[in-house]
């Protein structure tokens, strides 16, 4: 049971990496339209790459709870965890290595999302394996913080804070361009 936890971990990690690789460039390639602006990276906004780390997650967890749920009755709740987690790494370090070099570098940013990447799927390892948070009240709190970051993330994109998080780095403007 553990091992097979492990790979669907392992898998979780590398699909996420691989589709939020993806979907920074799917705004672009698609034109511009707007259902892709709902799931892909519209601007270079610390929130933006948030998204790209959020959406395959979510995407990955309709499967992953379809064939692991049972299991893990814990799994709703701890991939909210996780996911929290992750997406606040993705600004923790950013900002942090970036207030220490001055500025952003292109590999930098991408261990950025990695680390972030790996960070969540370590976290959700970890507790799915300790078993605690099983209860229903655990799980459909889980739920509804997942369907929350669904819709803020979307939301955001479209009517965008003015706030650092959710400005463009290399053009100083908000949401789409």
């Amino acid at each position: 049971m553990r091992r097979r936890l492990a790979l669907w971990e392992l898998g979780g990690f590398l699909f996420t990496a691989a589709l939020g690789t993806a979907l920074h460039f799917t705004f672009a390639w698609s034109g511009g339209n707007l259902l892709a602006a709902a799931f892909s990276s519209v601007n270079e906004s610390v929130w933006e790459h948030m998204k790209l780390l959020f959406f395959p997650v979510f995407f990955w967890s309709v499967g992953q709870v379809c064939f692991l749920g049972r299991n893990y009755p814990n799994f709703l709740a701890v991939r909210a965890l996780s996911v929290l987690a992750g997406a606040a790494l993705v600004p923790v370090l950013y900002y942090t290595y970036t207030g220490v070099v001055g500025t952003h570098v292109l590999w930098a940013d991408i261990l950025v999302f990695l680390a972030a990447d790996l960070g969540l799927f370590w976290l959700d390892f970890r507790l799915l394996r300790r078993g605690r948070l099983t209860g229903g009240w655990a799980q459909v709190l889980g739920l509804g913080v997942l369907w929350a970051l669904a819709f803020l993330f979307v939301w955001c994109t479209f009517r965008p804070p003015h706030l650092d998080l959710w400005r463009d780095m290399a053009a100083g403007t908000f949401g789409i361009p």
